[in-house]
């Protein structure tokens, strides 16, 4: 899956929140000052041609939709940065940010329960 620039990934998540829409009401959604119409309607061309959204036409008029899940582009983005900058090693990754983020003694006390119910499941006879 290709990567979204900082302008695409924006007009995703307002569509993933709102479903479907016409550009007017994905510009309704983006904070002040919002960009001009014709650059949302030119990203969310460029998402089409991408492979990410989809419309229905009505006349001249388009109603724009996600063609993948949010779930679906974390996934991809994830295992993507994972790869570009930590070796491919969830290890290595999580090490960073236990050393370099000062993650606190309380969220990786929650991390470890996380992994450890993970674990638990992921077993042979969970």
């Amino acid at each position: 899956m290709r990567e979204l620039t900082r302008a695409e990934e924006q007009v995703m998540h307002i569509l993933w929140e709102i479903r479907a829409g016409f550009v007017r009401d994905i510009l309704e959604h983006f904070p002040h000052p919002r960009p001009a119409y014709n650059t949302v309607s030119t990203i969310t061309r460029i998402l089409q041609e991408k492979g990410f959204v989809s419309h229905k036409a009505y006349g001249r008029t388009h109603e724009y939709y996600p063609l993948i899940t949010k779930d679906e582009y974390r996934q991809s983005h994830m295992s993507n940065f994972v790869k570009d900058y930590f070796a491919d090693s969830y290890e290595t990754m999580v090490s960073f940010f236990a050393r370099e983020q000062k993650i606190s003694v309380q969220e990786m006390e929650e991390i470890m329960k996380l992994m450890k119910t993970e674990i638990a499941k992921q077993k042979p006879g969970s």
